[in-house]
């Protein structure tokens, strides 16, 4: 509506009605007319689209924007950093209707010349086009867990009496899946590899492919699959080499023979066997990466890595007060509903406009409602937290009086995101050294495959977070899971604890929670070093003695 001009206050109109269909509670398509009706912001023109939709999965106006925008406008829409009105001005002034056209145009230094763009923003572009390229194809992990899953399921079916097993980046819980990778062990190859290229649901590149190995895609989706056949004998090691990574399989075992060539050997049945024979500890698939489990797995060094089970409460979670879906009293409910001993509520704060962020008014509120809610639900607690902004100076959203209100504070970075290393990262420590920091949000504020995060010196976040015994968060949410686990091993190093959170704005958003432990789980990370594993009675112990600290300070 944007791109087509349409009038202002009409588009004003479907955002409004938008956010309130989306605080619902339940599926529109299922509530009647006269539901609807009641809904705040679902006029008549609303009412007519969405009862379109329920016969036809479109409606009237939709259809008349789609018929006069060019298909390629729409994926030039997705380019980060491009709203409707510059990507309305590329296509009037220079035709551009593609993101191979506007690549070009940058590339020749024409939308540079466009006014209000400018060489910076014409160099933006090129980045951000060819992040999007370069992750072509490529799937988060929680987007694609189902049909892989699917895909197993399938594969089983077809062949009955074969061993088939995912492998590849899914086995070891990557959190971008590159392809899905099967290993199917059958005496009869070629009747199974027959089956799979008669079945329609997929597009096989048989140039590419062999008698052991198959290699297409599904036809639906944009995702890779290969398939990889072997004799029965030989299924053990070729899972164990095929889930493994590269450098994983390069490493050596001794000063003789590397795990590859170990696997070769075949003197095994069973994976834990495989170990067992080469004098090794067992090693989790998610830990076969390369970096250094082999050298823990001599000395008999590897953890016991955290469980969901293991965790005991969820912090880091948006209600209604500010952007949520939920309210605060459903959020807690469901929370202690899945087995959790408490909440730990965490709204934006105040610089947060665009996301209702909490004034000081809606804070004592909020805690209000809190102490009334714990004295109802207990034994199950409430924490009163606050997502609060990192300003761009380093410094918190509140006076220190406001900041001292509350159980716990998650810092986080929100605005002005496209900082160098050095900037960054002098933001973060300010706010680490901040004596109310508990938690470090979202360090990079990534957003995989949608946006890189801001660049920051690791090593020195994580020294300043240790020195200040501030927690990091590994965030859940499978578009950031954010601490990288590349990074987790060394904050365990350094002492630094790290807490698994959903960053949830709504009830569903708890389930992600498993999305982290993975990341945690690929890091080495254990119930030990995480602090949401504690109870309900050790973790407010310990925010009760971090508050403790500061007033003595003072």
């Amino acid at each position: 509506m944007e791109l087509h001009d349409e009038n202002s206050f009409k588009i004003r109109s479907y955002q409004s009605a938008l956010i309130a269909l989306e605080r619902g509670d339940q599926d529109i398509m299922t509530l009647s007319e006269s539901e609807l009706s009641k809904i705040n912001g679902v006029g008549k023109s609303i009412l007519e689209a969405i009862r379109q939709l329920k016969e036809t999965d479109s409606f009237t106006l939709l259809d008349e924007l789609i018929a006069k925008t060019p298909e390629g406008i729409l994926e030039v829409l997705q380019i980060k950093g491009l709203g409707p009105k510059k990507v309305k001005t590329l296509w009037e002034e220079l035709g551009i209707t593609s993101t191979h056209e506007l690549m070009e145009a940058c590339q020749s230094g024409k939308v540079a010349k466009i006014k209000g763009f400018g060489e910076k923003t014409q160099n933006t572009i090129i980045a951000n086009l060819e992040f999007t390229a370069s992750n072509a194809g490529k799937w988060l992990f929680a987007d694609i867990e189902e049909t892989i899953e699917g895909l197993q399921a399938k594969f089983e079916s077809l062949a009955k009496d074969a061993e088939v097993a995912v492998v590849g980046d899914f086995a070891r819980k990557m959190e971008i899946i590159h392809q899905a990778e099967f290993l199917i062990a059958t005496d009869n190859p070629a009747s199974i590899s027959s089956a799979l290229t008669a079945d329609g649901s997929f597009e096989w590149n048989l140039a590419q492919s062999g008698p052991k190995t198959l290699r297409g895609q599904l036809q639906e989706l944009d995702l890779q699959v290969w398939v990889h056949f072997c004799e029965q004998a030989d299924f053990c090691w070729k899972k164990l080499a095929f889930t493994a990574s590269a450098l994983h399989l390069q490493t050596k075992v001794d000063e003789k023979e590397t795990v590859a060539q170990k696997l070769r050997k075949g003197n095994f049945s069973t994976e834990p066997e495989f170990f067992s024979v080469n004098e090794l500890q067992f090693i989790p698939a998610e830990l076969r990466e390369g970096f250094g489990e082999i050298a823990l797995a001599k000395e008999n060094k590897i953890p016991e890595l955290l469980k969901d089970e293991d965790l005991k409460g969820i912090l880091h979670n948006h209600s209604t007060y500010s952007d949520g879906k939920h309210s605060l009293r459903q959020m807690a409910e469901h929370c202690r509903d899945l087995g959790y001993e408490y909440l730990g509520i965490s709204d934006h704060s105040q610089t947060a406009f665009y996301a209702g962020g909490l004034d000081v008014e809606k804070i004592q509120k909020q805690h209000e409602e809190i102490d009334s809610l714990n004295k109802e639900l207990a034994p199950f607690r409430i924490f009163k937290g606050i997502e609060s902004d990192i300003l761009s100076d380093g410094k918190l959203d509140y006076e220190n009086e406001v900041l001292a209100s509350f159980d716990f504070i998650v810092s986080s970075v929100h605005s002005i995101l496209n900082m160098d290393v050095k900037r960054a990262t002098s933001r973060l420590i300010t706010a680490i050294e901040n004596p109310y920091t508990t938690i470090l949000g979202h360090p990079t504020g990534r957003l995989l495959l949608r946006r890189q995060g801001y660049p920051i010196d690791h090593k020195a976040i994580i020294d300043a977070c240790a020195a200040n015994h501030v927690v990091i968060e590994i965030n859940a949410n499978p578009w950031r899971l954010d601490l990288d686990w590349r990074w987790v091993s060394y904050a365990l190093e350094q002492g630094v604890m790290l807490s698994i959170n959903p960053d949830a704005h709504e009830m569903d958003g708890y389930a992600d929670m498993k999305y982290g432990v993975l990341v945690g789980r690929k890091g080495g990370l254990t119930k030990e070093m995480t602090l949401n594993a504690l109870s309900a009675d050790e973790i407010g112990n310990y925010f009760d003695k971090r508050l403790g600290k500061i007033k003595v300070k003072k």
